[in-house]
């Protein structure tokens, strides 16, 4: 069953705290935005020390992060999260599902810096959506919040989106079942992954080519001296109506 949450008690008065620590080392953040040669305002400067700041105190509460230094925030999750933009074409997308999104990642970061998509977060945990929808009104950020597991939400939203993304999720072989589907033919799946990449792209090439799937590239890059890539999965064709499969079969036997 979907499951779509809006207010709960438990986070009714989540932002009526004041003196939250700033948890952002802008000089960092600001410094590599620079080295993307990306454009940034105070605004949205102001709105990464905000959703920095919820996500650190809120993460005493429940399980948000394992990343909660303020470098390692500003690296870790901001900068690892808005590189998509400069390594696929933006400006023709106008809708986008982070599959797995956790505490935002790296969807928010992505529709902090750009307004002219539409935006889904895509959680199975519940109470994690509910903060995300709080985190979202406080900061004037428009998106779609939706509860529930991807293997689900994709009947309902199967072929809808330019762009499904996903970080720190799952290996590839699994992953690629996940979002796949959720893809236009023409539109593409971008999977941020570490070191392993290498060796999971081998592993999935044949699943992502049953689901529709093309590897158009692989972009490299280092981020606080660790390997990182974003894999461009360009959808050629529709993914037949067998998948995605129930996950515990994905699982056990990934495509």
């Amino acid at each position: 069953m979907l499951r779509h949450f809006g207010d709960a008690a438990f986070f009714r008065n989540i932002y009526d705290e004041t003196g939250l620590k700033i948890t952002m080392n802008k000089e960092i953040f600001l410094n590599g935005m620079t080295e993307l040669s990306a454009d940034i305002t105070n605004e949205q400067t102001e709105k990464f020390a905000r959703y920095s700041s919820l996500l650190v105190e809120w993460n005493k509460k429940m399980n948000l992060t394992a990343v909660t230094d303020d470098e390692g925030i500003s690296v870790k999750h901001f900068l690892d999260s808005v590189l998509p933009i400069y390594h696929t074409d933006l400006n023709k997308c106008r809708t986008i599902a982070d599959v797995g999104t956790g505490a935002g990642f790296p969807g928010m970061p992505l529709r902090i810096l750009k307004d002219d998509f539409d935006l889904t977060l895509l959680d199975s945990l519940g109470k994690r959506v509910t903060w995300l929808e709080a985190t979202l009104r406080d900061m004037g950020v428009p998106a779609q919040c939706v509860c529930a597991r991807a293997e689900d939400y994709a009947a309902k939203a199967r072929e809808q989106y330019d762009i499904a993304t996903s970080r720190a999720v799952a290996r590839l072989n699994i992953l690629a079942e996940l979002c796949l589907p959720f893809v236009k033919p023409g539109g593409y799946f971008l999977a941020m992954k570490a070191a392993a990449a290498a060796e999971e792209l081998e592993e999935a090439k044949r699943g992502i080519a049953r689901l529709g799937g093309r590897v158009e590239k692989t972009e490299t890059y280092d981020i606080d001296g660790a390997p990182r890539c974003v894999i461009v999965i360009r959808k050629e064709r529709p993914t037949p109506p067998a998948y995605p499969r129930r996950y515990a079969k994905i699982k056990q036997s990934p495509l």
